[in-house]
């Protein structure tokens, strides 16, 4: 019993061990990427982080879709609006609210040398961003939906998804670490939900040619 004891209080150290050297990598290779700055790129990478910003890119994605499907365009609508959904609320509830892990921008520890643009830093809690999450599960839906349509939108739209992400390294609110786990969050729920759309697409044999 004390032997099994003794490799459970040997492993949990060396999990702690492996966590505090990800968190110093994490950290150092976030100040690295954020120390990279310019005023004329605090402007670039601003206006790319901004939801809003990308209003036009979202209505042409709409006119690509509606062009390929018609009015078959109604059946996705459903799907992408859960998407978003449940991406956005997935990041926040199950990873933000659990893990409780600062931005860097709120961490005592660093926050004095982060480049914080326009003195935005966002909530206080960063892993995972809900940026990438959601440009990565959109990015992967829309991909997959159109990739028999349009083979060159996949990769377009996951560095599209890979910018924007980007954007919250350079404006100092997200690690690297918050960047990937959002991504693979965005990336899986998009995946699924295409997954859901091929399977209704068959059951009511709707025809969508995806």
């Amino acid at each position: 019993m004390y032997l099994q004891q003794f490799v459970t209080f040997v492993c949990t150290l060396n999990r702690i061990n492996i966590f505090s050297s990800l968190n110093h990598i994490d950290t150092e290779l976030f100040l690295f990427l954020n120390g990279i700055h310019s005023p004329f790129f605090d402007v670039v990478f601003e206006w790319i982080s901004d939801r809003y910003s990308w209003i036009p890119f979202y209505l042409i994605l709409a006119v690509l879709l509606g062009f390929k499907f018609k009015w078959k365009l109604l059946v996705l609508v459903p799907f992408i609006t859960l998407l978003i959904i449940t991406s956005d609320q997935f990041s926040v509830h199950f990873f933000k609210d659990v893990f409780l892990r600062l931005r860097p921008c709120h961490n005592p520890e660093i926050v004095d040398l982060v480049h914080i643009v326009n003195n935005h830093c966002g909530g206080k809690y960063g892993f995972v961003s809900s940026h990438a999450a959601n440009t990565f599960a959109l990015a992967v839906f829309v991909g997959l939906v159109l990739k028999n349509h349009l083979k060159w939108m996949f990769p377009f739209l996951l560095i599209w998804a890979a910018v924007v992400s980007y954007s919250r390294i350079y404006l100092g609110v997200h690690y690297p670490g918050d960047i990937l786990g959002g991504a693979a969050l965005g990336a899986i729920i998009g995946f699924v939900m295409w997954k859901m759309l091929c399977f209704t697409n068959t059951f009511f044999k709707l025809k969508l040619m995806l």
